[in-house]
C-alpha cells in the first residue's frame, strides 16, 4: 500500500502532462542507477549480432541452463540497465546463467523489430551448444508477452521450443479492452498507466492489426507450448490480461501455472528489495523451474530404467550364443 502510494504522488503529475517517450526513457534509466545486482552475481557485457546483451552469472549456478530474459516497458522503455537488478535475482534463485538482451523498441523500430530480436537470441543460444530443455524463457510486461510470442513463433516455424516460460504480468492483449480500463478507472495510477500502454501497444503494432497473433499472443492458437508459470495481482492494470490468456491455454491443453497476488502495482516484481510479496514471488519462480527440472530429471530415469532390461536381455543373448 505503501509503494502505491508513492508511485501515485511521485508519477501521477508527471504523466499527467504527457511527457515524452526520450523523457520517460531517461527518467527509467536514472532510477535504475540505484538498482544494483544481487552480491555473487557477476555480469559479462557482449553483443549478438550488433545487438547488446549481457550474461548474467551467479555464482554457483548450473552453467549449462540458460534463462533468456526479455524485460518489460511497454515495447518503448527500459533496458538492460532497468532490469538488471531484477534479472540477476531471478537467476540467482533459479540457479541458472540468465541471458538479457535489449531488444529493438518502439517507435523506431516497430513491429516484428522486437520478435526478430529474441528469435535471434533464442537462436543464437542453440548454435551456442545449448540444448532447447535447458533454455527457460521469461518476460516482464511487453517482455512477457514477446515471450508468449516468441513460443508462438518457434511453434508455427517448426523450431524447438524451451523447457518452459514465465510471464510475470505479461502483456498478451494489445487492444487492452474497455472493460479493463472501465475497471481501473477509480485508481488514477492505473487509469494513467493503462492509457499509456494502451498507445504504447499501437505504436509497436505500427502497420499490423493490434488483434495480429504475434503482436497480441492472446489471438493466437495456444496449443503445444511448453509449461508457463503466470503471475499476476489483481490490482494491476493487466490482471484481466494475463487471466484470460492463462484461460484460453489451459482450453488448448497447455500446462499452466496461474499465480495471483493481492493488491500490487503492476511492475511490483522490480520492486523485489522492499516488497516481500515481490520476493515471495520471485522464490516461487525459481520453485517453478526446479519442478521443470525435476520433472526432466524424472522422465530421464525412467527412460533409463525402460531401456535396462533390454540391455540384459541383449547381453545374455549374446553370453549364449558365445556358448
Amino acid at each position: 500500500m505503501l509503494l502505491k502510494q508513492f508511485l501515485t504522488a511521485a508519477t501521477a503529475p508527471l504523466a499527467r502532462r504527457q511527457p515524452s517517450i526520450a523523457a520517460m526513457r531517461l527518467t527509467l534509466e536514472v532510477g535504475s542507477l540505484f538498482q544494483f545486482l544481487p552480491w555473487g552475481v557477476h555480469l559479462e557485457s557482449i553483443r549478438l549480432e550488433g545487438m547488446a546483451a549481457e550474461w548474467i552469472r551467479p555464482e554457483k549456478a548450473n552453467p549449462r541452463r540458460v534463462l533468456l530474459y526479455l524485460h518489460g516497458g511497454g515495447y518503448v522503455l527500459g533496458s538492460l540497465n532497468t532490469h538488471r537488478s531484477l534479472v540477476g535475482t531471478l537467476a540467482q534463485r533459479c540457479g541458472m546463467h540468465a541471458l538479457a538482451v535489449d531488444y529493438r523498441k518502439a517507435p523506431d523500430f516497430p513491429f516484428p523489430a522486437a520478435l526478430d530480436d529474441a528469435l535471434l537470441a533464442y537462436r543464437w543460444l542453440l548454435r551456442e551448444g545449448y540444448h532447447p530443455h535447458d533454455i527457460i524463457l521469461a518476460g516482464d510486461s511487453a517482455g512477457g508477452g514477446l515471450v508468449l510470442a516468441l513460443l508462438v513463433a518457434l511453434r508455427d516455424g517448426k523450431e524447438p521450443l524451451p523447457a518452459a516460460a514465465i510471464g510475470l504480468s505479461p502483456w498478451s492483449d494489445l487492444v487492452l479492452p474497455t472493460g479493463t480500463i472501465r475497471r481501473v478507472a477509480d485508481e488514477e495510477l492505473q487509469l494513467l498507466e493503462a492509457l499509456a500502454i494502451r498507445g504504447w501497444g499501437g505504436l509497436y503494432a505500427a502497420e499490423m492489426p493490434l488483434t495480429a497473433p504475434l503482436v497480441s499472443p492472446v489471438q493466437a492458437d495456444l496449443h503445444d507450448l511448453p509449461p508457463l508459470l503466470l503471475q499476476t495481482s489483481d490490482a494491476e492494470v493487466l490482471y484481466d490480461d494475463v487471466v484470460k490468456f492463462a484461460v484460453k491455454a489451459k482450453k488448448a491443453g497447455v500446462p499452466v501455472t496461474l499465480q495471483a497476488f493481492s493488491g500490487l502495482v503492476h511492475w511490483w516484481h522490480l520492486f523485489w528489495r522492499l516488497l516481500p510479496e515481490a520476493r515471495e514471488a520471485l522464490d516461487k519462480a525459481a520453485a517453478f523451474t526446479h519442478s521443470i527440472w525435476a520433472a526432466q530429471e524424472a522422465a530421464a530415469q525412467l527412460l533409463r530404467d525402460v531401456r535396462r532390461p533390454a540391455a540384459k536381455v541383449n547381453s545374455a543373448s549374446r553370453l549364449r550364443a558365445r556358448l
